[in-house]
């Protein structure tokens, strides 16, 4: 049956290959994006909603489909408020988790971070295991969790000190063995085919780490 995907996200870093993987699968023959900007794609399968994405619940009648993707995230630079912070890597997903329950989507996948962790004293990762432990109370049939390690691959934006660290990981990545393997730097295409085969095939669990992540995209005959 002809599905259709909602993206929170899509102009990011791993939102735009979800979306051209999208674009290319048969299964799926509606795409709604969610954003705030455009994607400045045109296609016959792109319904694009220009939105506040902070404000999701305003716009819950559009919010219909087969399954939810949120790739939604921040950084501490790029939105030092802690509190507009929350209101993205908490306040969207939760939203879009509690829309996926309002209007009888069964499918929701959402990408994390590794090392996320309610009782945290690091921000960044408190935001993200709160935000877990919400969208886990909803009890949406079918959700999956993605704790993925730093993302290399080229963004739009500048993060020198991201730039660095990745270059560092690709040296580094080789010497991660057994219990380390889930801290090596994982690509975003990797994310993608895993959140994709996440959404069409059953898997039991919820909260799935970086090296976990790897071996589902691997065991699926990607390189």
């Amino acid at each position: 049956m002809p599905k259709t995907a909602i993206i929170l996200g899509a102009t990011g870093l791993t939102g735009r290959i979800l979306l051209a993987s999208l674009l290319n699968d048969n299964r799926y023959t509606k795409i709604k994006l969610f954003s705030r900007k455009t994607i400045g794609i045109t296609h016959s399968k792109i319904e694009e909603h220009l939105i506040n994405v902070l404000q999701l619940k305003s716009i819950a009648n559009d919010f219909r489909g087969d399954e939810v993707f949120c790739c939604i995230g921040t950084t501490n630079s790029k939105t030092p408020d802690k509190g507009l912070y929350r209101s993205i890597d908490y306040g969207i997903p939760v939203t879009a988790a509690e829309l996926c329950l309002q209007n009888n989507i069964d499918t929701f996948i959402v990408i994390s971070a590794l090392g996320a962790d309610s009782e945290s004293k690091i921000f960044y990762n408190r935001t993200k295991g709160e935000m877990e432990e919400a969208v886990l109370a909803l009890e949406i049939s079918k959700t999956h969790i993605l704790q993925p390690s730093l993302i290399s691959g080229k963004r739009n934006e500048k993060r020198s000190g991201e730039y660095f660290f990745k270059q560092f990981m690709k040296i580094l990545n080789p010497l991660l063995l057994g219990p380390l393997k889930k801290y090596r730097s994982i690509r975003p295409a990797t994310i993608v085919s895993a959140m994709i085969w996440l959404a069409n095939n059953t898997f039991e669990k919820k909260r799935i780490v970086s090296d976990e992540i790897q071996t589902i995209h691997t065991k699926n005959g990607y390189n």
